[in-house]
């Protein structure tokens, strides 16, 4: 999967009730893996910890995802969503710290009205996930424009 670049730059299109209304509408169609991501990014952005630049990162990312056009456009069956959920990972390990147990579960709770019966554990992401220590130190590799095999 490939991450926009200057994810940032997508935040002009978030605003919290734009969220709520073109999220809550395709959720279900995106699935619950993405929701379970949005969400949490969501409820880490309300908490009191995460820095200036944690914060711009979350909301390029909730931007990017209800932006209509991008990347990969969204009415694409099977990958429609595929870019936006990259850019929320991607998110989401930059600012891992953020995501407490509360902001899991305020998740999860969302998560679960929409989709009962369903264990999120699986789409956590936790630094032990991966190699690299301290992800907020790393460069994240765009791939070459050119490739079009991703």
């Amino acid at each position: 999967m490939r991450v926009p670049k200057d994810l940032e730059r997508y935040a002009k299109y978030y605003d919290a009730q734009k969220f709520w209304d073109k999220f809550g509408k395709f959720a279900k169609k995106a699935g619950a893996k993405l929701a379970y991501h949005a969400l949490t990014l969501y409820y880490a952005l309300q908490s009191d910890g995460v820095s200036k630049k944690e914060r711009a990162l979350i909301i390029g990312a909730l931007g990017y995802l209800i932006l209509p056009i991008d990347l990969i456009p969204d009415f694409l069956p099977g990958i429609g969503y595929t870019d936006d959920l990259a850019a929320l990972l991607w998110a989401a390990l930059k600012v891992v710290r953020n995501i407490t147990p509360e902001v899991k579960a305020q998740a999860d709770a969302k998560v679960h009205e929409w989709f009962k019966d369903l264990d999120t554990s699986e789409f956590e992401v936790s630094r032990v996930q991966y190699d690299d220590p301290d992800p907020s130190d790393s460069k994240v590799d765009y791939g070459d424009p050119s490739d079009s095999e991703n």
